[in-house]
């Protein structure tokens, strides 16, 4: 299984702010063993970035398209971008 590190640029859509959205997708991607940060934007938009395995990193794809529970995702767009390596956690910021 080819599981290089791949990093995703992501900007997720619809209503994302004031449901725990930041909350609920660091837990997902600490849960999948993900680096990389999230935040909002003023536009009401969620913007994120992280990187791990190529099969994780799909699965983070995958949840962000769901959303969490209290959320409402319209869409999601996301771009490869190079790996950073020097991160060792997930956080909001700010």
């Amino acid at each position: 299984m080819n599981d290089r590190i791949k990093r995703i640029h992501a900007v997720i859509h619809g209503r994302v702010q004031g449901v725990f959205f930041r909350e609920t997708t660091c837990q997902q991607a600490k849960r999948l063993g993900l680096s990389g940060w999230v935040r909002n934007l003023d536009n009401g938009t969620v913007e994120t970035e992280f990187e791990g395995g190529q099969e994780t990193v799909k699965s983070m794809l995958a949840w962000l398209a769901q959303g969490s529970t209290l959320s409402r995702v319209d869409r999601v767009e996301s771009q490869e971008r190079d790996p950073v390596y020097k991160e060792s956690e997930f956080t909001i910021t700010w």
